[in-house]
C-alpha cells in the first residue's frame, strides 16, 4: 500500500512537471504559501492552510485544513487546478484524484537544499519553472553574500517553542534543522554544539540553557499566535529571559524576541531572517 502511494505520488509530481500554467492554487503549508507569492502567482492562490499569515494577503484567503490533515473537501469545493500537499498527508492525493483535483506532494523542508527543491516543485507544477529557478538563484546569491560577510562567532540559541507563559519545557533548533543552517551561516555557531543524535528540534530545560551559556538567543517561541497577540507578548517574552541573569546572553542583553515567522517557515524568507541574525550576531560581538 506504502508502495503503490509513493507511485501514485510520483507520477502525480510527473504529470505536473510538464502541466501547463495553473490558474487556481490551493497552498497547505505557510512556506507554499510564501513560494507562490515570491513567484509572483499570489492572484492565483485560491485556499490556503489555517496556518498561512504571511503575506497578508494570504492571510484573508479561506482556510482547507492544515499541513498535515488538509480537507480534501474543502480544497475541491475551491475548484483549483492545482493543489500542493504535504507527503506527510499520505492519503489525500488520493482522495484528491478521486474528486478530479491534480496535486503534487512536497517535502517537510530539513534542510535548505529541501528548501530550493521544494521551489523548484512547486514552480514546475505551476507552470513557473523559470521563475523558480531565478527565486533559487537570488537566495542562494544573498545567502552566499551573508555568509563571506560573517567573521564573528557567536553561540547562539534559537527557541522555536515553549510552555506558553514561561521558560519551562523549551524546544529549541538541533544541528538537523535548516534554521541551524541559518545560523551558521549567519556567523553563529548552533549552542548545542555537534550533537548530530538530536533531533531536529530537542526539548531542553532552562538548567541545560545555563550550561550551555548562549551568546545570543532568538526566541520565536509565540509563532503560534496572531502577529497582534506576538507583538504584545514580545516584551513579556523578554522580561522573562531578563530574570536569568546568569545567562551570558541575557547579562549582555542580547536575547531577541522575533515578531517575524521569517525565522520558523522554510520558504525564501529565510534570506531574510539570516540577514537579521547576522546583524544580531556582529551586535553581540560589539558588546
Amino acid at each position: 500500500m506504502i508502495r503503490a502511494l509513493t507511485l501514485w505520488a510520483c507520477l502525480l509530481v510527473a504529470v505536473a512537471a510538464g502541466a501547463p500554467s495553473s490558474s487556481r492554487i490551493v497552498s497547505t503549508s505557510p512556506s507554499v504559501t510564501e513560494v507562490l507569492f515570491a513567484l509572483g502567482l499570489g492572484d492565483r492562490v485560491v485556499g490556503v492552510s489555517s496556518y498561512c499569515r504571511y503575506p497578508a494577503a494570504a492571510a484573508a484567503l479561506p482556510k482547507v485544513g492544515t499541513f498535515l490533515r488538509p480537507d480534501a473537501e474543502l480544497i475541491a469545493r475551491l475548484r483549483p487546478d492545482l493543489a500542493v500537499v504535504s507527503r506527510s498527508a499520505t492519503d489525500v492525493p488520493r482522495q484528491l484524484a478521486v474528486l478530479g483535483v491534480r496535486s503534487i506532494s512536497v517535502n517537510e523542508s530539513r534542510t535548505i537544499a529541501d528548501v530550493y527543491e521544494t521551489i523548484r516543485a512547486v514552480g514546475r507544477a505551476a507552470g513557473a519553472e523559470a521563475r523558480a529557478d531565478a527565486l533559487v538563484a537570488a537566495m542562494q546569491t544573498r545567502l552566499e553574500r551573508i555568509r563571506r560577510g560573517a567573521t564573528s562567532k557567536r553561540r547562539v540559541l534559537v527557541v522555536v517553542g515553549r510552555s506558553p507563559g514561561t521558560l519551562a519545557d523549551l524546544v529549541v533548533v538541533g544541528r538537523a534543522s535548516f534554521l541551524s543552517e541559518v545560523v551558521e551561516m549567519s556567523g553563529g555557531v548552533n549552542a548545542l554544539g555537534d550533537a548530530t543524535r538530536l533531533p531536529p528540534y530537542p526539548h531542553i530545560s532552562m538548567e541545560t540553557v545555563i550550561r550551555l551559556q548562549p551568546d545570543v538567543i532568538v526566541d520565536a517561541g509565540d509563532m503560534g499566535d496572531t502577529p497582534d497577540e506576538h507583538a504584545r507578548r514580545q516584551p513579556i517574552t523578554e522580561s522573562l529571559w531578563r530574570a536569568h541573569a546568569e545567562v551570558a546572553a541575557t547579562q549582555r542583553g542580547n536575547v531577541h524576541a522575533v515578531t517575524s515567522d521569517a525565522f520558523v517557515v522554510p520558504g525564501p524568507r529565510i534570506v531574510e531572517a539570516a540577514e537579521t541574525l547576522s546583524r544580531w550576531i556582529r551586535e553581540a560581538a560589539a558588546r
